[in-house]
């Protein structure tokens, strides 16, 4: 099956491997920008000292992968954290840079390289923005749905949506956790939709997190499903720990903290003699290498439905929003609920939906969706990975009341 790992080697994706190819065709560049602003600037001794150490920081995180496969049997918390901190700084030192170097390489004018330098600080500064206040910068976003297949009794129904806490990635996890717990909490809800991506690689990250996350509370409780993160499919050493009983540790932890997993089941939520039915679809093995792409293999997804009733009302978590066209097909997903995008944790404040390079790779990324009566919501979430920063994409939980148009 195309989601399995094997020991020392994590799954990836051909979109994992076209990043690696990006990034190390940016490094080339710059190192071949840089060995021509060195040798221009400096010279002699000096030139052939300096660029060794110019060209070890373009090759940063080929540097620091190398010596952790080397060094690592597995992917620890400690290694992950640190490949974040590492990005963070090659964004620093090389994309912050940018400017400086091409004002250097094309220019001989003063006032172009004192443009290109302040152009540089103040990147750094956004990146350092991003990462020391936007990153927990949390915002709360209202979305107010209407449909005719609502039950007048759940009018006004509260859905407090929550994903991608990524909890082994997060700088202050309790600090950080702790403040969206207390803004959960504090949003009145019915029932609280947590849309998978919990861990960042390991079942182990919760065991910190257990008791704070525990005290979410919500008249119907927390419903939550797996995202491509909670499946264990980013633990390199699967023959300690293999993908399935990874998996188990996930939802067993989950289910302690009181929640409802929804591993490909439904729940039905009722107010008098109405009632509701609630869907979760897990993440799938065989969906972790195409996890950024529509052509997913979801046939047979209709079996998650078995014995649903069609004319019940229904929300569906599922991670991904791939799966929404599917869900429709079935004739489910009145309101379907999905994070894992994370608006790539850039957006820039343009437009009704914001602009991010999350459009040029997913068909719906961000917010909400409407298509023939029914209803796509895709939350920021919450979390980091890859780097410990975000760029206007603030963390986000969404408050979703439903309305009757029964009434």
């Amino acid at each position: 099956m195309s989601g399995d790992t094997v020991r020392g080697r994590a799954v990836s994706s051909p979109a994992d491997e076209r990043m690696t190819w990006i990034i190390a065709a940016f490094s080339i560049l710059l190192m071949i920008a840089d060995r021509a602003v060195v040798l221009r600037r400096a010279k002699g001794v000096t030139a052939r000292r300096l660029l060794p150490a110019v060209w070890a920081v373009d090759a940063l995180p080929f540097i620091f992968m190398g010596v952790t496969f080397v060094a690592f049997d597995d992917n620890p918390a400690e290694v992950v954290m640190a490949s974040m901190w590492v990005y963070f700084a090659y964004m620093q030192l090389t994309a912050a840079r940018l400017p400086l170097t091409l004002a250097l390489l094309l220019s001989r004018r003063r006032w172009i390289w004192l443009s290109g330098g302040a152009a540089s600080v103040a990147v750094a500064g956004l990146f350092i923005y991003g990462m020391a206040v936007t990153r927990t910068d949390y915002s709360v976003r209202s979305v107010e749905i209407v449909s005719d297949r609502l039950p007048a009794s759940f009018d006004g129904y509260r859905i407090v949506q929550v994903s991608d806490l990524h909890l082994g990635t997060m700088v202050r996890p309790q600090r950080e956790v702790k403040r969206v717990v207390e803004i959960c909490n504090g949003l009145q809800a019915d029932m609280i939709a947590f849309c998978g991506d919990l861990v960042n690689i390991c079942h182990s990250e919760i065991a910190a997190a257990a008791p704070l996350l525990s005290r979410l509370q919500a008249r119907d409780g927390v419903y939550s499903v797996t995202g491509n993160h909670d499946i264990g499919v980013y633990v390199r050493d699967t023959l300690s720990l293999p993908v399935e009983e990874s998996t188990r540790r996930v939802i067993a932890a989950e289910e302690a903290m009181g929640w409802h997993v929804l591993d490909n089941a439904t729940e039905y939520l009722r107010r008098g003699a109405d009632s509701i039915s609630v869907t979760g679809i897990s993440f799938a093995r065989d969906w972790a290498e195409r996890r950024h792409s529509p052509d997913l293999p979801t046939d047979g997804i209709g079996r998650v439905y078995d014995h649903v009733p069609q004319r019940m009302f229904n929300v569906t978590l599922a991670h991904i929003p791939q799966l929404w066209d599917d869900i429709v097909a079935e004739g489910y997903g009145d309101v379907t609920l999905s994070g894992h995008v994370h608006a790539m944790q850039v957006k820039l404040p343009v437009g009704r939906r914001g602009m991010s390079p999350a459009a040029l790779r997913y068909r719906r990324w961000s917010g909400l969706y409407t298509e023939h009566g029914r209803h796509l919501n895709i939350t920021d979430g919450v979390g980091c990975v890859f780097f410990p920063m975000r760029l206007g994409a603030r963390p986000e939980i969404t408050v979703i009341v439903l309305r009757s148009a029964r009434k």
